[in-house]
């Protein structure tokens, strides 16, 4: 049986509960979103007993998720994990478009074919309200640009990048250190390779234990991530700030790279996966977990007393902040993914050069080549 979209406790109880008893067990069709965001304390708590500790992959799957995890820190102390998001249907499904001419629209639009009830879209609209994925360049010039240096290890979860090997070569020229689980792990893959959820489900393990995880959708696996890291102890969830940053990689050309890095990490701020960055109760609860997630007394206190600092010679105060995270809602928008149903409709200044904590403000930019590339 199907359940409404968000159904609450009242609603399971009417429609679910009455067939469960009769039949004794009960099929969920179509589970993304079946249930509420907001629900009774114990109820939340019970879900995230359920999503973080009760569900569990399979044996094989999770052991070969463990080996490619192992395969990273042997390469690399620390890494970074990219879910590049730039597959044909993500691009087909997000109306937007990136300067592949007729060929692009020919193909993005065949696929998009495939959901009758997308209309048609306006790609320029899309892409100013940020609801377009960062192409793989624009996603290296943005890490660069927030600290990152070429010899940081990077995984990318993706399955077919549309455009290919030529699509992904700038962001590897960035970042040469670059994985995936086809590079590491290829021939380990073959009992994985003919299904496509158990591929994601390895990408799933390998972006949940790296350093710094960095979405370029907010999709349903990016969110679920999100909220677990928050669970376990935080671990930072890297978001771009994809309305603000279309303006800028739009006049790139005309533009310093010390001019570039310094708007980037100013536009990011908000959206770098800071523990209190969103505050309880907003976003989704599988990426904002809050009632889950114990605060010490003498850490609220610390927090309530001392101004929250962003950045150099920059501390807001806490109603300053309140403002600030309002605003990062409105950037950030409310993103969809090609596997939703029929309804169609997260460490700042930490960084891994080294372990060290990195001042973005005192970065100077040696970069020669960074500069030749947003002039191209």
């Amino acid at each position: 049986m199907r359940v409404p979209r968000k159904c609450n406790e009242k609603c399971y109880q009417n429609r679910v509960l009455p067939v469960l008893l009769k039949r004794h067990a009960v099929q969920l069709s179509k589970f993304d979103y079946r249930l509420a965001n907001k629900l009774d304390t114990d109820l939340q708590k019970l879900r995230c007993r359920v999503n973080y500790h009760a569900l569990s992959f399979t044996d094989s799957i999770q052991k070969m998720g463990e080996k490619l995890v192992h395969q990273m820190r042997m390469k690399g102390k620390h890494y970074i994990a990219l879910h590049l998001r730039f597959e044909p249907d993500m691009l087909a499904f997000s109306g937007c478009y990136y300067g592949g001419g007729d060929k692009e629209r020919k193909e993005l639009g065949a696929i998009r074919k495939r959901w009758k009830t997308l209309h048609i879209s306006n790609p320029d609209k899309e892409r100013r309200h940020g609801k377009c994925p960062l192409t793989p360049l624009e996603v290296g010039l943005m890490l660069r640009a927030l600290g990152y240096g070429s010899d940081v290890h990077i995984y990318v979860a993706s399955g077919e990048v549309y455009g290919g090997e030529e699509t992904l070569a700038p962001l590897k020229a960035l970042f040469p250190n670059f994985y995936s689980k086809e590079t590491i792990a290829s021939k380990e893959l073959e009992p994985f390779s003919s299904f496509s959820s158990r591929m994601a489900a390895l990408d799933f393990i390998v972006c949940d234990e790296s350093d710094i995880f960095v979405t370029n959708n907010n999709g349903n696996m990016a969110k679920i991530l999100a909220g677990r890291r928050k669970y376990f102890g935080h671990k930072p969830t890297i978001r771009p700030n994809a309305k603000k940053l279309y303006r800028l990689f739009l006049n790139q050309t005309s533009t310093t790279w010390d001019t570039f890095a310094s708007k980037v990490r100013s536009y990011q701020r908000g959206f770098m996966g800071e523990p209190n960055e969103v505050r309880p109760g907003r976003g989704e609860f599988h990426e904002n977990p809050a009632t889950c997630i114990c605060e010490d007394s003498e850490a609220r206190t610390k927090k309530d007393s001392v101004p929250r600092k962003y950045g150099k010679g920059d501390s807001l105060t806490r109603k300053e902040v309140m403002v600030s995270d309002d605003q990062n809602d409105e950037d950030d928008p409310e993103w969809s993914d090609p596997d939703d149903d029929e309804d169609q409709r997260g460490l700042q200044d930490k960084e891994l050069n080294n372990g060290t904590v990195l001042d973005y403000d005192s970065i100077i930019s040696e970069e020669p080549e960074l500069e030749e590339m947003l002039s191209d």
